[in-house]
């Protein structure tokens, strides 16, 4: 069982900037984030390889968002910038065995943070 802890969540404007933490208990083969809007289905953000050599990113989320991770500190990042009103949600991070965008193959979710980008 991996524990996952977020936090960087908060309010910013657009154009602004956030970074994200996801602190883990344990070490796992991919870790990423989703995210999920009032009304909407959780959706792809980033993930990233355990050694950090390959990431894939949402389209919403490329050019202005970057994955990493620290496997010392078993933590994952998530820097995002050029912050839009359309990417408030609440934000998840998760760890699973295999490098994926789909939700359902990651085995462990964080509780989640807010992000909320004013107009």
């Amino acid at each position: 069982q991996v524990q996952l802890v977020e936090s960087g969540g908060g309010l910013v404007q657009a154009g602004g900037s956030l970074r994200l933490s996801c602190a883990a208990s344990g070490w796992s083969y991919a870790m990423g984030w989703f995210r999920q809007a009032p009304g909407k289905e959780r959706e792809f953000v980033a993930t990233i390889h355990w050694n950090g050599d390959r990431t894939y990113y949402a389209d919403s989320a490329k050019g202005r968002f970057t994955i990493t991770r620290d496997n010392a500190k078993n933590t994952v990042y998530l820097q995002m910038n050029s912050l839009k009103p359309e990417d408030t949600a609440v934000y998840y991070c998760t760890a699973g065995g295999s490098l994926s965008t789909v939700a359902g193959t990651y085995n462990y979710w964080g509780q989640g943070t807010q992000v909320t980008v004013s107009s």
